[in-house]
């Protein structure tokens, strides 16, 4: 079976304009048929907007990328309909991203922003992150990202692609370029990781909001006696208003 891993970087994420579109063409034998970088003209000759990116530092990078010919520049709507073309002259079936339902969301809204067909509206998205949830997060995982403090916000497990591949990889000092094409390559061998550990590409598999990670935490209780008692749990919850204590 053929597919397609794709990325997008844009804009913002409320009002995701689009400025740079990637994507790789494969099959489960790990045979690549076209890759592909493309910069969304409308966006990056909107210096006001494109400067709201995120990542709009790396203006430079595409610049020279586009000097070499290694990166296309192109309305959005000529973008999606070489897409389009390209998926049906490979007999794409399937598509993959990582959080696609952001990507997703990118398509949806540029596309009805520009009055173009979406390439994907025939073909079903799969994220890349169900994949990672169900076959490659195990001790070994968790062993990695305590080891490497691989957290997220409200320190629970890591599980961007930017870990993932410092996982699989076995190089904690691998940073994620963030564009798109290079995102994209990152992204497919992720995929390609968790076939290996017995994932179905044709299939899809339930993305977990996020990979729990329990650490032992001690209660003090003062007793009227001004005594303390000290108690160990692995998992304590106390909740907004402070009447209760969930022990595990």
């Amino acid at each position: 079976m053929k597919f397609v891993v794709f990325d997008t970087e844009t804009t913002s994420l409320d009002k995701p304009f689009c400025y740079n579109i990637g994507y790789v063409i494969a099959d489960e034998n790990g045979e690549i048929y076209a890759q592909k970088d493309f910069v969304v003209e409308q966006i990056w000759h909107n210096l006001p907007l494109f400067s709201t990116a995120y990542y709009a530092e790396k203006r430079p990078i595409y610049v020279d990328r586009m000097r070499k010919h290694l990166v296309i520049m192109n309305k959005f709507g000529y973008i999606c309909q070489e897409m389009k073309r390209d998926f049906r002259k490979f007999e794409v079936e399937k598509a993959f991203a990582y959080n696609s339902s952001f990507d997703e969301k990118v398509f949806d809204f540029n596309c009805d922003w520009f009055k173009c067909i979406n390439p994907f509206e025939e073909i079903e998205i799969s994220d890349i992150r169900g994949f990672v949830c169900n076959f490659l997060i195990d001790e070994n995982y968790r062993n990695f990202c305590e080891k490497n403090e691989r957290f997220t916000d409200t320190g629970n497990y890591s599980t961007t692609a930017e870990t993932i591949f410092q996982f699989i990889c076995n190089n904690n000092e691998f940073e994620e370029e963030h564009t798109a094409l290079s995102d994209s390559k990152i992204e497919l061998q992720i995929l390609y990781y968790c076939s290996q550990k017995g994932a179905k590409i044709s299939q899809n598999y339930p993305v977990l909001r996020s990979v729990k990670r329990e650490v032992e935490k001690t209660l003090t209780l003062i007793t009227k006696e001004k005594d303390e008692l000290f108690f160990n749990f692995r998992n304590m919850t106390i909740s907004k208003n402070r009447t209760k204590i969930i022990l595990k």
